[in-house]
């Protein structure tokens, strides 16, 4: 993966007028002034305990407080591994959160990243925890697959977002074993990663007024795996109340692949790769208590069947009742098909190309190649996460519609169709079906994005050039958040990259103020004249993020048509 710049796998043209306004920004004519530098650290008193923080500047030089590493749930250790979160309620002491806390047990591919299982931590970054007025929240939860990734400042940072009157959230969750493990009995009922996220919702609720956050307005937003989570919050009677807009950014629970009520035979492989017994549920769970959480974390590549496919190892559960509170107590796709989502305002989005460079991957390598020619029937379920009644059917099928059933071979055409089989399967049919049961079925109005732009960044860039080719998946981040583990700052300029930070956070912005993005009034008006219209089950308009901002209908629904056949449900 050396030509993919995976931040997965380690992990304004103006203000808006009205903030400008009232003084908290001095950057007339797009031009970044930076605030004078404080003489003290932030403190923030919450309901909870005092919070020390740092600072951090935006990108047009405003003064961030930055509160990382902040606990919000007991550490998951010992007697409470493979157990529900327990949230803190009050600090002992004051809480040092001046530097960036622990991701949560993961491979460790930079030397950087602090790992530990006392990982369940939250960043908080805001301009003025002393404002009268409160402002939006976004709560952000990442991506990883359900076994990398974190909230820390360099994945996921305020250098873009936080010049808009917000406050910005990014949490860690248990990860992998550690935070979805699940033997379908009491001993593991699963979705404690799940359960992390609820609580760190309701951390946010009681202590977000301090810093100058709205517990009334609240976004939840994700991206991939934190995609997933958000739907699901908006399905789980345990997160009821704590959110009211939610962002699903290229991710969806809800496509081709089926629902689970148990991972059990996950938790057997877990329990072989350490050395423990698998005779029983209870013997699985006590041994796997023994363990050091690095030998849990580090055994990721052994839940790969081919390369790092598939991309999706851990999902969520539907829940047996064995007394505990559940996350998921009944079918997500029904609940849909209901009508019975938590009733807030909701954006769902994919990319251009999503996953389409896992294709190169494959094609760079002759071996995988030749193993994905000849293995098709075996290979093509697991790359492509398909059910396994008809699974070599199916596969053909695919394979029919999207490589013409050509010979695999290193050239344009199998590039091209390989992507976008990728690209559909792990991300845009599943973003498809979600909007479509979305719009038909939720009270609140449904916005659909694509986003198309390709400008001097992206998470895969071509090996020869170094440039990027086409809008990757978490492509749409990088100007949305500053993440200077990957790419460096996007400076307020005449570029286009800089246009697209200021769109783009504006967009997000009036989301999480309005619950509509579109612009009101003379606020945020580098998206004037936008008239993003929300997503209906006849019209199906869709935003394209492109060099310009346009509205079209019918996203990529030529190439989803055999991916609906398929795996027919009821909208």
């Amino acid at each position: 993966m050396s030509s993919v710049r995976l931040v997965l796998f380690v992990t304004f043209v103006t203000a808006c007028a009205n903030a400008a306004a009232r003084g908290h920004h001095h950057h007339e004519h797009g031009r970044p002034v930076e605030e004078p530098a404080p003489t003290s650290d932030p403190v923030t008193v919450t309901p909870s305990g005092t919070i020390r923080g740092s600072w951090m500047t935006t990108r047009r030089g405003r003064r961030v407080q930055a509160y990382r590493g902040v606990p919000y749930a007991e550490p998951p250790t010992g007697e409470l591994r493979f157990q529900p979160p327990k949230l803190i309620t009050s600090y002992s002491s004051e809480v040092n959160a001046s530097a960036e806390g622990p991701g949560c047990p993961q491979p460790v591919v930079d030397s950087t990243f602090f790992v530990d299982e006392d990982c369940l931590r939250l960043n908080v970054y805001t301009t003025d925890n002393k404002r009268k007025k409160p402002v939006p929240v976004l709560v952000y939860i990442h991506s990883g697959g359900f076994y990398a990734g974190s909230g820390r400042s360099d994945v996921a940072g305020p250098s873009y977002l936080l010049d808009r009157d917000m406050v910005l959230v990014a949490i860690n969750y248990r990860l992998a074993s550690l935070g979805f493990l699940s033997t379908g009995d009491k001993y593991a009922p699963g979705n404690n990663g799940y359960k992390d996220q609820v609580a760190a919702l309701k951390w946010v609720k009681r202590n977000i007024r301090a810093f100058g956050g709205d517990p009334d307005l609240v976004t939840v937003a994700g991206c991939s795996a934190g995609a997933f989570s958000v739907m699901l919050h908006m399905l789980s009677p345990m997160s009821k109340g704590l959110f009211h807009r939610a962002i699903s950014i290229s991710g969806s629970p809800i496509s081709q692949v089926p629902e689970r009520h148990h991972q059990r035979e996950l938790a057997e492989r877990q329990a072989r790769l350490v050395g423990c017994p698998t005779t029983s549920s209870k013997a699985i769970i006590d041994c796997l208590k023994t363990k050091d959480f690095r030998e849990l974390g580090n055994t990721l590549d052994s839940f790969f069947d081919f390369g790092y496919d598939p991309t999706l190892v851990w999902a969520p559960i539907i829940e047996p009742d064995v007394g505990q509170e559940r996350f998921i107590a009944s079918s997500p796709l029904q609940a849909l098909q209901q009508g019975k989502m938590h009733a807030v305002p909701y954006i769902i989005s994919q990319t251009t190309g999503e996953f389409f460079w896992k294709a190169f991957n494959v094609l760079a390598n002759e071996t995988s190649t030749t193993t994905m020619d000849k293995e098709w029937d075996r290979i093509a379920p697991i790359s492509f996460l398909l059910p396994k009644e008809q699974a070599k059917e199916k596969a053909q099928r695919l394979r029919q519609e999207f490589l013409a059933g050509r010979k695999l071979t290193n050239d344009s055409f199998t590039a091209d169709g390989l992507g976008k089989l990728y690209g559909d399967a792990l991300i845009g049919f599943g973003a498809h079906r979600l909007a479509n049961l979305m719009s038909k079925h939720s009270p609140h109005k449904v916005f659909y994005y694509e986003f198309n732009y390709v400008g001097n960044r992206s998470h895969y860039q071509d090996p020869v050039t170094g440039r990027p080719v086409k809008a990757a998946h978490h492509d749409d981040l990088i100007y949305l958040f500053s993440l200077p583990a990957g790419f460096p700052i996007i400076e307020v300029s005449d570029s286009k990259d800089s246009e697209i930070v200021d769109k783009m956070t504006a967009l997000y912005y009036n989301f999480a103020k309005n619950g509509d993005p579109n612009p009101v009034g003379s606020e945020c008006p580098e998206l004037s004249p936008l008239r993003w219209p929300p997503m209906t089950p006849s019209e199906r308009q869709f935003l394209r993020v492109s060099d310009q901002l346009s509205v079209h209908s019918h996203m990529f629904e030529d190439r989803f048509r055999v991916w609906d056949q398929l795996y027919p449900i009821q909208y």
